[in-house]
């Protein structure tokens, strides 16, 4: 089978709006989370989010799109344009028939969704919806929007496992270029949930931190204190192709895709399993799939939300696959970025690649006390961020259902 190398990256974040503002961010330790602006969260028992910041759609779109396309989409389409021209990447002399787009969103436009109900409830019951209204929400539509935007003609459809998407992307990407499906598979996720659905939604949940005293360190994995996730929206893109097509074209190329590993909790709704079981079994298929012995991983970017009962059975499955080892960092960037549910997954595998090309390791904020329950039995990475040599890096991601999505990247090799 073929080799899967990544040729270029996109980044739209609360962190920063370019792969280069969000990564220097990370390394530097800053929380994007802060006071809602979006609406008035006032009533709301979570007030806070990590919001994208000097984000103005017309400075990318005409006011024309802006209606047609719902925020995720937009979000959707900024990153990729980013990751495009990070790929080098001129259509022109490519075979579009062989470059396909699979995109990932655990809710699509859900802020459209909301607004025309809203509408509708505040008329007379007659029926009067924008005809965007369908193709606006679909889960589906920015995949295919963006195919259209560079007339790409391969294969195209979007993934929907909750949280773990973006990985869910990125490895059936993987496997359609390995399998010579493709030759350019244009992957990731994007999201746009800071809103009166999704956080009150999520509040009724019990999943959101409610620490509105201090937004910016209420992200806490692995703390003792961790009371929920702050939500986050954005978007992040992934070129990935054929190490072929990449050396005849001449192009960057960031890392490798080594393997990936999707498992099932099997356990509950929205919880995981306390033995880390589905963690455990992602894990396991990635390594034996990137025929790595567990030793060889130099750093985990943990799914770990700061969820008392998630970021536990996270660490019992990564322990169940290591063992004891100190020598191996972990860390959760979700500390600052916030929870960005269907795209976490895509802007995490960022910071995978990031900390193989730059040898640092993206640290974990504001975890003063780490559990009892898990301390000592890692390196956590805390407050600053590591200087080391990073071969190996796998990125976790779980979502409501049971669903488990871990990627594996490696250090490129020609």
């Amino acid at each position: 089978m073929k080799r899967v190398v990544i040729t270029g990256l996109g980044a739209l974040t609360p962190l920063g709006n370019n792969v280069q503002d969000y990564w220097q961010s990370l390394i530097n330790g800053v929380s994007g989370a802060a006071p809602i602006t979006k609406f008035d969260a006032s009533k709301f028992k979570t007030r806070f989010a990590c919001e994208l910041k000097n984000f103005d759609p017309l400075n990318h779109f005409e006011k024309s799109d802006t209606r047609k396309y719902d925020l995720y989409t937009q979000y959707a389409l900024v990153a990729v344009e980013e990751a495009v021209k990070h790929a080098q990447l001129d259509f022109e002399k490519l075979n579009r028939n062989r470059i396909g787009v699979i995109w990932g969103s655990g809710n699509g436009g859900i802020q459209t969704f909301q607004e025309q109900l809203i509408e509708f409830a505040k008329g007379d019951g007659t029926p009067r919806f924008n005809p965007y209204f369908i193709p606006k929400m679909l889960v589906d539509i920015a995949s295919g929007i963006i195919s259209i935007r560079y007339g790409l003609r391969g294969l195209n459809f979007t993934t929907v496992s909750a949280c773990a998407t973006s990985n869910t992307a990125l490895i059936d990407a993987f496997n359609h270029i390995r399998w010579g499906k493709a030759d350019i598979i244009i992957t990731g996720g994007s999201e746009a949930p800071v809103n009166e659905t999704s956080i009150g939604g999520f509040n009724a949940l019990k999943a959101l931190s409610t620490f509105n005293e201090d937004p910016a360190g209420a992200s806490r994995p692995f703390d003792v204190k961790r009371d929920g996730f702050v939500m986050g929206e954005g978007a992040g893109a992934i070129i990935l192709e054929s190490y072929e097509s990449a050396v005849k074209r001449g192009a960057p190329i960031y890392g490798e895709v080594a393997g990936g590993g999707m498992a099932a909790d099997a356990y509950h709704l929205t919880g995981t399993h306390p033995d880390g079981e589905g963690a455990y079994l992602g894990i396991l298929a990635a390594l034996e799939e990137g025929g790595i012995e567990p030793a060889a991983i130099d750093y985990i970017n943990t799914h770990a939300t700061s969820t008392p009962m998630g970021d536990a059975s996270e660490v019992k499955g990564i322990e169940r696959v290591f063992g004891a080892r100190p020598d191996m960092n972990i860390s959760s960037t979700k500390s600052m970025t916030g929870h960005l549910l269907g795209a976490a997954g895509a802007i995490e595998a960022i910071a995978c690649i990031k900390a193989i090309s730059e040898s640092k390791v993206p640290p974990t904020i504001n975890t003063t006390e780490v559990d009892e329950a898990i301390a000592g039995k890692f390196n956590f990475t805390l407050g600053k961020a590591v200087d080391r040599t990073v071969n190996y890096a796998l990125s976790n991601t779980f979502g409501f259902g049971g669903h488990i999505a871990t990627a594996l990247f490696k250090k490129f090799e020609g």
